[in-house]
């Protein structure tokens, strides 16, 4: 029988990638978003041509409203959610120097990457744990793609790195606290990957990475992050809940 993943921005970039090699390895797909369904560009069409059920839930995630119904209609499509990727998360609009930053730009920030995620985790979790009650073949399991951010500062982007550190113990309380339902919560955190996120400084990383930033010296892929998710999605990392697994081509690795 397939499993069931929601993922959270899952309709461009690294939460596309892992859409996808979820899709090929067994799993129904419910992608959220934010876009209008109409603006996907066939994003929905290739994922179903994978032979996965695949639906879309637009809503803001670090909405309560919003979050409660992209829940909902998961649960009334599939009737469960045994996979869920918290992977949607939005850069500040303006890189400030933290001197700068306003709080309109923190607060949004916070409520989309930190907030968002773990009420959505709550929801989630809770009928994770109903359905392990009533079948006892049931898993659930959840996923959060982090950042190096989280440990590597970057001063004009402070409430982004303060966001991505606060995630980090995000998962290890969830990972805590679901450990005796027998649901494994991992956080998956990558460096510097090619992306819409990172487009606008394209110029300024190919610079650093030729200069040696990470050992190995190329831009990471969202693929990349995607054939990891799949790995502790297959459980091939069943007694590791709450590690953190990173992808950042050796960046974070202490180098004299």
């Amino acid at each position: 029988m397939r499993k069931t993943a929601l993922i959270t921005g899952g309709s461009r970039g690294i939460g596309l990638a892992i859409a996808h090699e979820l899709a090929v390895n067994g799993f129904d797909l419910a992608v959220n978003g934010v876009r209008d369904e109409a603006h996907l560009d066939g994003v929905l069409d290739r994922l179903r041509k994978t032979g996965a059920r695949v639906i879309y839930c637009r809503g803001d995630i670090g909405d309560s409203a919003e979050r409660q119904s992209v829940f909902g209609q998961t649960m009334d499509e599939f009737g469960k959610i045994n996979l869920l990727v918290n992977n949607a998360g939005v850069a500040p609009l303006e890189r400030l120097d933290a001197l700068e930053l306003t709080e309109e730009s923190y607060d949004r920030v916070m409520r989309i990457n930190l907030k968002g995620p773990f009420f959505l985790t709550r929801l989630v979790a809770g009928q994770m744990i109903e359905k392990g009650k009533a079948d006892p073949t049931f898993s659930g399991m959840v996923i959060n793609i982090g950042s190096i951010s989280a440990t590597v500062v970057s001063p004009n982007r402070a409430e982004y790195c303060i966001s991505k550190a606060g995630f980090a113990m995000h998962s290890r309380i969830w990972a805590v606290r679901l450990g005796e339902h027998g649901i494994p919560v991992y956080e998956v955190r990558p460096g510097v990957i090619r992306t819409d996120m990172t487009s606008a400084v394209v110029e300024k990383y190919d610079r650093l990475i030729g200069g040696g930033l990470n050992v190995q010296p190329r831009w990471g892929l969202p693929e990349d992050v995607a054939k990891s998710v799949l790995a502790l999605a297959q459980g091939l990392f069943p007694f590791s809940s709450g590690e953190v697994f990173m992808v950042d081509g050796g960046l974070t690795i202490n180098r004299l």
